[in-house]
């Protein structure tokens, strides 16, 4: 069932070179010059799995250990070498799209509207820009990779930092919040900085490229070509009439429920009156729980198969560890057709939900490996979030196995208050991208004043006490999305409607859920978004009602 996986250790994929990619693609043109499309848009596709296994294994290493110098140079490297190979491959895109009525025979239309949004995204005087914003990218992530935080006698970084403020104890919740918001405050100007050079950087280039702003650039990067930035605004305007209500009413109740005279930001992460759930044990354990979980949650067996298939070959990364980035994601080796799970485990509930979310992306990648170009491997982002968010309910049925004993009930929950409390705060990011792009003029204190401004709106509840930085308007800084993935945030809160209305069906009908769900995962990035959505009879986000439904459902269990 699971073609065996190379062990992770022995990929080595050829780092290419200027002159190198100059020959490939020399052969690609060569072959269209001949009139051999066919011959052209394999070697195109091959040659883009190579360049983009490679980049992914470069990014990855980087990811696992940014105090490594090998690693961090390798990064720097592909860096300043991944504009030079996207001026190529925009270049023969362009030149296939020129051949459009011969090229429909050979692609999908929905690959070609991807490429002619590609196509005006790039352009070779915007080459060293491309260089550049990785690189402050990379400053960024270096710089919350090295957080080497004093708290209580002990240091620790970000992740390690998060048990803490997770604690029953409201004390050690504000006392770890104080010392988190102390790293940002230290660093503040360094990343007012970052950022300000981010902002007009991707400015330049949109301006260079023909647009007013960067959003419409934004957009076109992210590949979105069946909805607007018009069609968001109207959904975050939804997400603030529905969503935010029931939110501050959850809220509230807690208030009640813990005897707190006010609710403050470091109760917030307290869901639970008895304490947030913790896992069921350590490392080990868990990857053990996690093949039973899988083994019994698929009667074909396919999906616990191919979660062994990842741990037994080294294609997990879960443990944290001083110069480890922050965060968790999933990428992938589209020439070896295997996914690779990254994340930072410190025993706290958000472990598990980070394992079946990075899980989800994992099994869809593989699932849909044999789709026929590498640009249906996987859907645009807002679409891959689907299948990440949805493996997180999906696995409500067993996941008792991975949370402390007796607290299945409890962590399932939490988790949908979480989600709940989470479309508020995703939209937020997003309509703060958007006023920011569109007044990139802005100084620092305009930025935080926006954010403060803007949290006032989606999280009216929202109350930072003494921590001063944070309640000035800070707190977007810790969103590694805004400096390194603009625009790409929305995505989790469009994903998180549609996974919604898989656990909706899973109360009703669990195996057709799951048949939903491996359908989704197979077809991969055959459509755009909305396409892909309802192709699987589910309700478009931005359609009036996707929301009311879900809101009414979860009031009703959680006000019970």
């Amino acid at each position: 069932m699971i073609t065996a996986f190379p062990v992770f250790e022995s990929l080595d994929f050829p780092t290419p070179s200027r002159e190198t990619l100059g020959q490939a693609y020399e052969a690609i043109g060569a072959a269209l010059d001949e009139g051999d499309l066919p011959r052209a848009l394999n070697l195109f596709d091959a040659q883009r799995r190579a360049y983009e296994s490679w980049s992914a294994h470069v990014e990855l290493r980087f990811a696992q250990d940014t105090r490594n110098a090998a690693f961090v140079a390798a990064r720097d490297y592909a860096d300043t070498l991944t504009p030079f190979a996207t001026g190529l491959e925009t270049d023969i895109k362009k030149r296939i799209l020129a051949l459009r009525e011969q090229a429909a025979q050979h692609l999908d239309a929905h690959v070609l509207a991807l490429w002619e949004a590609d196509i005006t995204t790039f352009d070779e005087r915007i080459e060293p820009m491309l260089a550049e914003e990785a690189r402050l990218s990379a400053e960024y992530t270096t710089l919350l990779a090295a957080a080497d935080i004093p708290f209580r006698g002990e240091r620790h970084n970000l992740s390690g930092l998060e048990p803490f403020q997770q604690d029953a104890d409201r004390a050690t919740r504000h006392e770890a919040e104080a010392a988190r918001w102390a790293f940002y405050a230290e660093n503040g100007e360094v990343l007012d900085r970052i950022f300000d050079d981010l902002v007009r950087l991707r400015t330049e280039m949109a301006k260079t490229l023909g647009f007013d702003t960067y959003i419409e650039l934004g957009y076109r990067r992210m590949r979105r070509t069946d909805y607007t930035a018009q069609d968001v605004a109207r959904y975050r305007e939804r997400i603030v009439t529905h969503v935010t209500p029931l939110v501050q009413a959850l809220l509230q109740r807690r208030q009640l429920e813990m005897g707190w005279d006010s609710l403050k930001a470091w109760d917030e992460a307290l869901v639970d009156p008895k304490g947030n759930p913790g896992t069921a044990g350590d490392y080990d354990l868990m990857i053990a729980r996690a093949r039973e979980m899988f083994a019994n949650l698929d009667e074909t067996g396919e999906m616990a198969a191919f979660f062994s298939a990842m741990v037994d070959q080294h294609y997990v990364d879960l443990k944290n560890r001083a110069g480890k980035a922050g965060g968790g994601f999933c990428t992938s080796f589209s020439i070896e057709g295997t996914p690779f799970i990254f994340a930072n485990f410190n025993g706290t509930h958000g472990d598990i939900g980070v394992f079946t979310h990075e899980m989800g992306h994992a099994f869809q990648n593989w699932k849909s490996r044999n789709q026929p170009v590498i640009d249906m491997l996987w859907p645009t982002m807002e679409g891959a979030e689907i299948h990440s968010m949805g493996l997180e309910f999906l696995t409500w049925p067993e996941i008792d196995l991975l949370v402390e004993e007796g607290a299945g009930e409890r962590y399932r929950r939490l988790h949908l208050i979480e989600s709940l409390c989470f479309l508020p705060y995703g939209a937020c990011v997003d309509h703060f991208q958007h006023e920011i792009y569109a007044k990139p003029g802005m100084s620092a204190e305009e930025r935080h004043a926006t954010w403060q401004r803007l949290e006032k709106l989606y999280m009216p509840w929202r109350d930072w006490g003494d921590l001063a930085y944070p309640a000035k308007g800070g707190r977007w800084q810790a969103q590694r999305h805004i400096y390194g993935s603009p625009f790409y945030y929305i995505d989790y809160t469009l994903a998180l409607c549609v996974a919604l209305q898989l656990w909706l069906i899973a109360q009703v009908d669990p195996a057709r859920a799951m048949d939903l769900y491996r359908g989704l995962c197979e077809a991969g990035g055959s459509q755009a978004f909305c396409s892909l959505v309802r192709s699987a009879g589910l309700i478009v986000p931005f359609e009036e009602d996707a929301l009311a439904e879900i809101v009414h459902e979860a009031e009703q269990m959680l006000m019970m």
